[in-house]
């Protein structure tokens, strides 16, 4: 349970890892490092709350922020209430992992207390390579890495985070006034942000969301080598099952209406993608 002092600073959502369209720390990977992924997670967990929280206005929110940057890099001594940081800290220098993939994430939600929309897709993938492709990143450094480098990995990581602005458009207009699909697509189809605020989703909104997906499929695609070019093959594992997962929920989304209520895979549905994508990338 988190300290009085760290609720001081920290927003706790409620939300863990079974929101998470991807499974966190699963048994696919090496027991070893599972728990250096439970500290990433928490810490990652514990920014991305503070820059949803509705209640804070958003100089407060950066401020929190950058609390845990000095944290996780130690720039500066930071009070109890940033143990998550502190503990991010320590794991990195346990596993002699960078600090640049939590100094981005940390970047991301800063943006996210401040920027509400996004121009085009261009706009919306730069806030991607901070807030999604980071996750996918530390996993490499940490499991050995890829000879193709970073570039699958941080395709299908901002796909992910494409669908999950997909499946929660609706919540995020609401809630944070936030629009994550590119403002040029939807001023094209002629869809404005209130009508994310109805149901079920009008033929313009549906435009932009169809080809918000089909530009997450050219991501996905841009992923499919991600399996065979790990080092790990615990983590190509891993990697084939979030790959299976992402693509049967561009499919869900293609055909249901994140509208009328968030569009998720059920527990046998996620077993499944998790067997196929894991069988197949040892295939």
């Amino acid at each position: 349970m988190a300290s009085a002092a760290a609720i001081a600073i920290e927003t706790p959502s409620g939300k863990d890892a079974a929101y998470e369209n991807f499974p966190v720390g699963s048994w696919l990977l090496p027991a070893h490092l599972r728990p250096h992924i439970a500290v990433f997670y928490a810490f990652a967990r514990a920014i991305d709350d503070i820059a949803d929280n509705p209640d804070l206005p958003p100089e407060e929110k950066v401020r929190r922020l950058d609390g845990f940057e000095d944290a996780v890099t130690g720039r500066a001594e930071v009070p109890p209430a940033y143990a998550k940081g502190i503990a991010m800290r320590r794991s990195l220098a346990e596993t002699g992992i960078v600090t640049d993939h939590c100094v981005d994430l940390v970047a991301a939600f800063k943006q996210d207390a401040t920027k509400l929309r996004y121009r085009d897709w261009d706009d919306l993938m730069g806030y991607c390579r901070l807030s999604a492709a980071p996750v996918g990143r530390y996993l490499l450094d940490l499991h050995g890495g890829s000879r193709d480098g970073y570039g699958p990995s941080d395709a299908l990581c901002m796909a992910l985070q494409v669908i999950n602005h997909i499946q929660d458009c609706q919540d995020d207009h609401r809630g944070l006034d936030r629009v994550y699909l590119p403002m040029d697509w939807m001023e094209a189809a002629g869809a404005r942000a209130e009508d994310l605020d109805g149901t079920p989703t009008g033929p313009p909104l549906r435009a932009v969301i169809d080809r918000t997906l089909d530009a997450t499929n050219v991501l996905l695609r841009d992923a499919a080598p991600l399996p065979a070019g790990l080092s790990s093959r615990r983590l190509a594992m891993e990697s084939g099952a979030i790959l299976d997962i992402a693509r049967t929920l561009v499919r869900r989304l293609r055909a249901g209406d994140p509208l009328a209520g968030r569009i998720v895979l059920s527990k046998a549905d996620y077993l499944v993608c998790c067997a196929r994508g894991a069988v197949a990338a040892m295939v």
